[in-house]
């Protein structure tokens, strides 16, 4: 596989400048941007130097043969679409997530570039974290021993990204907090090594999900009404046919003192828990040694951007034989196979045997 030397964004959003960072830090060339609104596309080319603004996939390949990749940044429901054209069209693909609107769609993407033979890959960026490597170096030598349960947590209390926004109508997000802040899921299931679902069981709340009094600094508002037809919050617990198990818990509106994300783990020789509290991560590891129970913490102050830029990074590195992906389109779909099962064991009222999904 050749080197990729050149790469372009696909949508110019609030995640687009990391992907910019990611890439430059790795050595790849921005060389365009690729933008339905012609004023967005040039206002962020100009903004981060970006020499050229296509309005199409199409001419994007007309303009820039030596492009071999870009990554997609635009609302849920373009995922898919722009994923498949850009593997058809010969580009490696870099995909914000949730890789799309459901499990579906996201193994339509995942047979697609198996059999153009490129590469894709999904941002769940928090893998890239410090805290998260570290961690992940520990469970793989061995010092947790087997994980059997853990708790991903991520949950706000004014957290509502808009009213009426693409965030909110589940035709264009999928869902709402449980697949739009799906990376604890991502993480808990990653330090486990991606076992299986057997079953989940779930239950969704819209109490809040109406109330101005609720939104967030986030997403596009369109004023105090609109399509909100999400959840606003869910709680669920999933049991793995290797016997470990998780609960998760993901909302934008509760009643609670202020916003939380972490993982905890409980493995056999050890536990360990992550958390973020304004802007660092602090990693706790928990032990018996000698009759005696021994903490340890550890900080990582300067990963504020919660990887966002070395996922990114990391894609390029793939891509020029310089590192192992963070990410495989084989877990993203594990993961969307789960958020599919939680939503309809909320909606049925009862577990879903994920044989059934």
């Amino acid at each position: 596989m050749p080197e990729v030397k050149q790469v372009a964004l696909v949508g110019a959003g609030s995640m687009a400048s990391y992907h910019v960072r990611g890439f430059r830090a790795a050595g790849a060339e921005v060389a365009a941007v690729v933008d339905t609104s012609p004023e967005r596309g040039r206002a962020f080319a100009a903004r981060w130097q970006i020499p050229d603004v296509c309005g199409s996939l199409g001419e994007l390949g007309r303009k820039h043969p030596g492009v071999g990749a870009v990554s997609i940044i635009v609302p849920n429901r373009f995922h898919r679409p722009l994923v498949l054209e850009a593997l058809e069209r010969g580009f490696h693909v870099f995909c914000e997530k949730p890789p799309a609107l459901n499990a579906a769609e996201t193994a339509e993407m995942t047979a697609a570039a198996a059999r153009r033979q490129r590469q894709l890959m999904f941002n769940f960026n928090n893998r890239a974290r410090l805290d998260a490597g570290f961690v992940k170096q520990e469970i793989d030598a061995g010092r947790l021993g087997r994980i059997n349960s853990v708790q991903a947590v991520w949950r706000r209390r004014t957290g509502i990204p808009g009213f009426g926004g693409w965030f909110t109508r589940r035709e264009l997000a999928g869902g709402g907090p449980l697949i739009d802040l799906l990376h604890m899921i991502d993480l808990a299931l990653w330090f486990m090594d991606y076992p299986e679902p057997e079953w989940v069981l779930a239950q969704c709340f819209d109490d809040f999900i109406n109330d101005p009094d609720f939104k967030g600094p986030w997403g596009a508002f369109s004023g105090n009404s609109g399509t909100n037809d999400v959840e606003s919050s869910c709680h669920g617990f999933v049991r793995f046919r290797s016997g470990q198990v998780m609960t998760f818990h993901n909302s934008w509106a509760e009643m609670i003192k202020h916003e939380d994300t972490f993982v905890a783990l409980q493995g056999t020789r050890g536990g360990v828990l992550l958390r973020s509290v304004n802007d660092h991560h602090d990693c706790e590891f928990y032990a018996q040694e000698n009759g005696v129970s021994v903490d340890r913490n550890y900080r990582f102050p300067d990963d504020c951007d919660m990887g966002r830029t070395r996922a990114p990074e990391n894609f390029i590195r793939v891509l020029n034989h310089g590192a192992e992906p963070l990410t495989a389109p084989s877990e993203a779909l594990t993961l969307m196979r789960l958020i599919d099962a939680a939503y309809r064991s909320a909606a049925a009222g009862r577990p879903v045997n994920m044989n059934d999904v």
